[in-house]
């Protein structure tokens, strides 16, 4: 990759650091203050320039009339600008509008440092001891409230008409409700396109699941765009099997093995553990169906099966939504029947909102879980590594509801 080059010579950096310690100018930012100020000053002047030549101002015949002293936040600091007037008032600078505070970059810096899982308090508290500047906490919630109407458009979005893969999980947050802190599940999506792309469909709050609930956020993706769902995989979400068959009958439900082994080894004691894992892996990872189905009947025949038969009945409760990863190739399979891709999304997300405590309303969660997961999401710009393989596979398993783009 060729070297980007500089916009800024070296004969004004000779100029800008003359009779400088560059350390000091670094440290104290007093540089960078003033280059800021300068830039701002300059492209002020500028607006002036073209608001005063329009035909309408010379007519009148307009002009300068001297300045105004504006203290702004930026992402660095604050620097005092002259922001110029005219005689007969009627400049409004798009650079820094008439009632703006703040620049470019700080609202950004504040959002993401807020995305980070940091409090109001503490963003002031960092903003001070950085750059030395006071700003109000009243100033910190309205700048992080402006994302509300981001999230918005980002919750009503269209989506794609199929994906092949769809994960459902979800976190635990305190919420404050009513006097009360509760503890609420906020459901997360993540759909692979037919392209192979991870996207996150949606976030969804609720103190209680059910199939009534998990049918609205079927019919919400329905509302935007989404026909078919090929395979969703879940980790024995109440109610959800009923709502995605009432929404998506075509769709197959598959549980996800790793949550049903770790309910299996939380029978046992720590050190039978091990070696009943060891017993189970034959049954997931058998070559076929028939060998699953053979590995299940040998376990509840076994000495594990007998001592733990409340086991073998989950095995077998779920066995109908356990069994479709088997239609694919191994290296496929494990993608198929885990949740590990949203399970690393919420590890993220909880590491965001661990420091919070709990939250004073869902409005609240969802601002900082939403930054949280645009975040991440911003990191998502290639197709997963497995796709080009199981996307072979999903065509020839589904037919006409694989997309033909996608091929």
């Amino acid at each position: 990759m060729a070297r980007r080059q500089s916009r800024i010579s070296n004969e004004l950096l000779d100029e800008l650091l003359a009779g400088e310690d560059p350390r000091e100018a670094f440290q104290s930012g007093e540089l960078f203050a003033e280059l800021q100020k300068s830039l701002a000053e300059r492209a002020l002047r500028a607006e002036m320039e073209v608001h005063l030549s329009s035909a309408e101002e010379v007519g009148s015949g307009n002009h300068r009339n001297g300045h105004n002293r504006k203290r702004v936040l930026t992402g660095t600091g604050s620097v005092d600008l002259a922001v110029p007037r005219d005689r007969e008032g009627r400049f409004e600078p798009q650079l820094i509008e008439k009632w703006a505070r703040r620049l470019p970059g700080f609202d950004e810096k504040v959002i993401s440092l807020y995305a980070r899982g940091m409090t109001t308090r503490e963003i002031r508290a960092h903003v001070e001891e950085l750059y030395g500047v006071t700003v109000s906490r009243e100033l910190i919630s309205k700048v992080t409230d402006e994302i509300h109407e981001e999230l918005r458009e980002w919750r009503s979005r269209p989506l794609e008409a199929v994906y092949p893969l769809v994960y459902f999980d979800a976190l635990r947050v305190k919420i404050r409700e009513e006097g009360v802190v509760q503890n609420k599940a906020v459901h997360l999506a993540i759909g692979i396109t037919a392209l192979g792309r991870k996207e996150i469909l949606g976030m969804w709050t609720a103190a209680n699941e059910g199939a009534k609930f998990w049918l609205g956020v079927m019919n919400e993706l329905k509302a935007r765009g989404v026909r078919d769902v090929l395979i969703a995989v879940v980790d024995g979400l109440k109610g959800f099997p009923e709502a995605i068959e009432a929404a998506f009958p075509e769709a197959t439900v598959q549980t996800c093995v790793v949550h049903l082994i770790r309910y299996s080894l939380a029978h046992a004691s720590w050190k039978e553990r091990k070696e009943l894992a060891g017993a189970l892996r034959p049954i997931y990872q058998a070559d076929t169906l028939e060998e699953a189905e053979e590995a299940l009947d040998g376990f509840e025949a076994s000495s594990w099966g007998r001592k733990f038969p409340a086991i073998v009945r989950s095995w077998r409760r779920n066995w109908t939504q356990v069994i479709p990863f088997f239609a694919f190739s191994k290296p496929i399979r494990r993608v198929i029947y885990t949740t590990n891709a949203i399970e690393s999304l919420n590890s993220t997300v909880r590491r965001a909102v661990r420091t919070r405590g709990h939250f004073p309303n869902d409005r609240a969660a969802a601002k900082l879980i939403y930054l949280t997961l645009r975040k991440i999401e911003r990191k998502w710009q290639r197709p997963q590594v497995f796709w080009s393989q199981a996307r072979a596979e999903f065509a020839i398993l589904f037919g006409d509801r694989f997309p033909v783009e996608a091929l």
